[in-house]
C-alpha cells in the first residue's frame, strides 16, 4: 500500500484509515448533499479533495492522487468534479460569508 510515498513492508498488517481519510468519510457520513472537488498539485501543495455540503460547510484534506479522490468519492456514491474545470459552488462562498459575519472561524 502507498500513501504518501511511504511503502508498507512485505508482512505487515495493513493500516486501517489514515487521520485523512477518516475524517472526509466522517465528513459525507454526516452532512447531506455533499459533492467533492478535486483540486490539482501545486508548487506549493498536493493534490487535495474540497468536500462541500448542501448548506456550503466544507472540508479540505490531502489526497495520494487525483484518481484515489474519484475513486474514493465514487465508492461513497459522492458526485466528485475537477475544481479546475468547474471551479467551486457559490453556496461554499455563501458559507464563508455568513460564518464571517457571525464571527465564527
Amino acid at each position: 500500500m502507498k500513501w504518501f510515498g511511504r511503502r508498507q513492508k512485505a508482512g505487515t498488517m495493513r493500516r486501517a484509515e489514515t487521520p485523512d481519510q477518516a475524517h472526509l468519510k466522517e465528513f459525507v457520513q454526516t452532512r447531506q448533499g455533499v459533492e467533492g472537488f478535486v483540486e490539482p498539485r501545486t508548487a506549493v501543495t498536493e493534490y487535495t479533495l474540497l468536500l462541500v455540503a448542501i448548506d456550503g460547510e466544507w472540508t479540505r484534506r490531502r489526497v495520494p492522487s487525483v484518481q484515489w479522490a474519484h475513486n474514493f468519492l465514487n465508492k461513497l456514491g459522492i458526485p466528485s468534479y475537477d475544481a479546475a474545470v468547474v471551479g467551486y459552488p457559490p453556496r461554499m462562498r455563501e458559507y464563508n460569508a455568513r460564518m464571517k459575519k457571525n464571527g465564527l472561524p
